[in-house]
């Protein structure tokens, strides 16, 4: 049975929420999504290659999924940027988010043996809900039958919910999660240097020219974001976590309401509400 987590693994957690937040607005108003991504992972590469020496090699079983999460990471890659293409962050960021712990939850008994009490499932629907209402301002019919942001940001949250469960199974059969981390971000970064290759042959040194600082930024918070959830999964259950995380999109709305001025109303306020009751209810303790 899944046990609320301990309070240093939802100090963490949310650390990293904060740090998610702010690489996805970054990557939100960059010229050049698809540059600014690669050098993101470019970044979490370069690192993991310094850092490599100094940590042990995952274990054999956990290879499989390694190399699962590194496809998955390629079309979530894809999925985001597309869903920034076509739609606000404040909009499409909640929506991928929402779906991707729901789907973790109700997936986790059968992959993971993990099985949430009654109440923290209660609580993460709550959640979900609370984070899927603050992509719809107003509940908009227009936004909502919109199938360009939407579309992306559905395949988005699935692309999460896999790569969250590629990523729990395969840290905890590494034997080292500190290698089973690095060696993700290096084959990140091969992945994404090989997207940016082929759709920015011609003008991809002048958009690293211009664009190179803000991106190193976000790979930097990116790479400790998901390198904390990753060891977080190999000490507590996967889907309280992944649901934690995405405490995130409350930050994310808070800056694309300040910062990128997009529209932020009561509607969301209640949201992040609900948001924070499904969170308490995630993590209390299974009587």
């Amino acid at each position: 049975m899944t046990t609320g987590l301990s309070p240093l693994i939802i100090l963490l957690v949310l650390v990293a929420a904060a740090l998610h937040a702010s690489w996805n607005a970054i990557l939100k108003v960059s010229d050049d999504r698809i540059t600014t991504a690669a050098l993101m992972n470019l970044t979490g590469l370069a690192i993991g290659l310094a850092v490599l020496p100094f940590v042990g090699t995952p274990a054999q079983t956990s290879w499989p999924f390694l190399l699962l999460s590194t496809a998955i990471h390629f079309g979530y890659y894809l999925f985001l940027l597309g869903s920034y293409r076509f739609g606000d962050l404040s909009q499409v960021y909640p929506l991928a988010r929402g779906v991707a712990p729901l789907i973790v939850a109700l997936l986790s008994p059968w992959l993971v043996g993990e099985v949430l009490a009654g109440r923290q499932l209660a609580g993460v629907l709550v959640l979900c809900l609370g984070i899927l209402s603050l992509a719809f301002n107003r509940l908009s019919l227009r936004v909502l039958f919109d199938w360009k942001p939407v579309g992306f940001a559905l395949a988005t949250g699935a692309c999460i919910a896999g790569y969250t469960l590629a990523d729990g199974i395969g840290v905890r059969r590494s034997d080292s999660p500190g290698g089973y981390i690095v060696w993700l971000f290096i084959l990140d970064g091969v992945a994404m240097a090989a997207i940016a290759a082929h759709l920015r042959r011609r003008d991809i040194a002048a958009a690293i020219k211009t664009s190179w600082r803000r991106a190193i930024l976000a790979g930097i918070l990116g790479m400790l974001a998901y390198a904390i959830v990753i060891w977080c999964y190999s000490l507590g259950a996967i889907a309280p976590i992944a649901a934690l995380r995405e405490t995130s999109v409350v930050i994310a709305a808070i800056i694309g309401a300040v910062l990128l001025r997009e529209q932020f109303g009561r509607w969301r306020i209640l949201a992040a509400a609900c948001c924070s009751i499904g969170i308490l209810a995630i993590n209390l303790p299974a009587g």
